[in-house]
């Protein structure tokens, strides 16, 4: 079980959070939560940790909403959320209008960015998709050779 008190949280206070895309932060509610909405899941996702800890990813580059209510149908949160891409390390080459993203640190890799151009996207998709194949039936394989 993951234990919270070493991993730092947003108060789910203020204005906005504003979260990395493919990373994720935690929120500390005032009260147990009873229902979650994310104004647009393709953006963020909410998932509960336990009663009063939510975990936010951010998904895709963009602004939703998030609302939380009690069992009691009273809202104990209402925000903005906010998700970027991250800066650290990016480096972005264009060739005319197509962009392709790079990111070194220190060895330059190609990682999954929306926005690039279409066909450097797909290509990048579809290795990511192949390897996550061969490591789910890798893992498959040993649960049977157990």
């Amino acid at each position: 079980m993951l234990t919270t008190a070493s991993i730092p949280t947003v108060l789910a206070a203020g204005p906005e959070v504003v979260v990395m895309v493919d990373e994720a932060t935690m929120l500390r509610l005032e009260r147990s939560a009873a229902e979650i909405v994310v104004g647009n899941p393709s953006i963020a996702d909410v998932s509960v940790q336990s009663g009063k800890v939510l975990v936010l990813t951010g998904k895709s580059f963009g602004q939703t909403n998030l609302i939380v209510l009690d069992a009691q149908g009273k809202v104990i949160i209402n925000r903005r959320v906010v998700v970027q891409e991250p800066s650290g390390g990016y480096v972005t080459v264009y060739r005319g209008s197509s962009r392709q993203t790079l990111h070194c640190a220190p060895d330059c890799e190609t990682p999954l960015v929306i926005g690039d151009e279409a066909a450097y996207f797909e290509a990048i998709a579809k290795e990511i998709k192949t390897k996550q194949a061969i490591g789910q039936s890798s893992a498959e394989g040993s649960k049977q050779d157990e």
